[in-house]
């Protein structure tokens, strides 16, 4: 497992008026310490101008350090922006820029981005926003190339997310990219969360709900998600949903903004990581548990989704370290940050 003797430091900068939401986003995922979830962050806030500081809901809060904590920080996350209509502070900026330079993650939900933005450390690259602002920052900001659509959007150095929950999403990814998807799934279980969307979902679909109750996808979407070493495909998908393939692609794509078959994929890639951290399995083993047929198919989705190897994912992320039987000549790659 990676070390833990030194906590991974993320410090949140706020803005007046600040929204409590985005901001408890990156709070209950990097600072709420668990009783049976050892932590491996250390959260602080920080602003411009230390003091009180207005928030979007009226009352006002406390924030005693100011940009010098930046400084020290490993990841820094900008929890929305409400003033992103108007020019940044220059000292912000700056300080946004020096943190990226010494190598810091920089993080932004929701209209954080547009600070990024001012900044210029999205210059040339793909982002995303709230859908509600996502044509201002393509306007404001014609530099960078802005995708409606996403959830969110990391570059390994800089990252962008829609609002809301997709700013959990995010973070939840961030923990994954740090230390494995177990240790994420149990943070998110102790937010009653589904431990994964993927950045490439749309932020929010035609048909947000059903329209009657018996719409839902969910039991199937359970019934599959207990069986992935069998075979799943989207007749019998839609066969155990009472529907016609047709009907039933098209309900998917309105409930979760995604296809079934792309669904299915990352229903098996998060479980075979599972099994890559917290079992000793050979590759080949957990190709076939997962429902991916063989080691090679394994192999190259991960090379394909995850920029890494299996091999190397466990060597980063397994909790015992992995056994000769499963080792893999040549795959040293080591997982890295990708964009989504």
């Amino acid at each position: 497992m990676p070390s833990a003797a030194r906590l991974h430091r993320v410090v949140a900068l706020l803005g007046p008026p600040q929204s409590p939401f985005e901001l408890a986003c990156a709070a209950e995922v990097f600072g709420t310490v668990l009783p049976d979830v050892p932590s491996r962050y250390d959260f602080r806030i920080c602003t411009e101008a230390p003091g009180a500081l207005r928030t979007t809901i009226g009352y006002t809060m406390l924030v005693d350090a100011g940009l010098e904590a930046l400084q020290d920080a490993d990841t820094v996350i900008v929890p929305g922006w409400q003033r992103y209509g108007t020019p940044v502070a220059p000292a912000v900026t700056e300080a946004l820029r020096a943190a990226h330079r010494r190598g810091t993650r920089v993080v932004a939900i929701c209209t954080g981005a547009f600070v990024l933005a001012q900044a210029g450390l999205l210059d040339g690259r793909r982002a995303t926003t709230h859908w509600r602002s996502t044509a201002r920052l393509a306007a404001t900001f014609p530099e960078v190339d802005v995708d409606p659509d996403v959830l969110f959007v990391d570059h390994g150095d800089v990252a962008t997310s829609a609002g809301t929950g997709a700013g959990i999403d995010l973070c939840l990814h961030l923990v994954r990219s740090d230390h494995g998807s177990a240790y994420a799934a149990q943070i998110a279980r102790n937010m009653v969360l589904p431990p994964h969307r993927e950045g490439s979902q749309l932020q929010y679909a035609a048909r947000p709900t059903p329209t009657r109750a018996d719409e839902s996808l969910a039991p199937v979407l359970e019934w599959a998600s207990s069986r992935l070493g069998t075979r799943l495909t989207v007749d019998r998908l839609a066969e155990r949903a009472g529907l016609s393939g047709r009907t039933f692609a098209r309900r998917f794509a309105e409930q979760l903004g995604t296809s079934p078959g792309q669904w299915l994929l990352g229903q098996r890639l998060d479980a075979a990581r599972a099994l890559l951290e917290q079992t000793d399995l050979p590759v080949e083993a957990i190709a076939t548990r997962v429902g991916l047929a063989s080691a090679v198919n394994l192999r190259r989705r991960f090379r394909s989704h995850l920029g890494t190897t299996p091999g190397a994912y466990r060597r980063i992320f397994g909790e015992s370290g992995p056994p000769s039987r499963s080792a893999e000549p040549g795959s040293d790659t080591h997982p890295t940050h990708h964009e989504k």
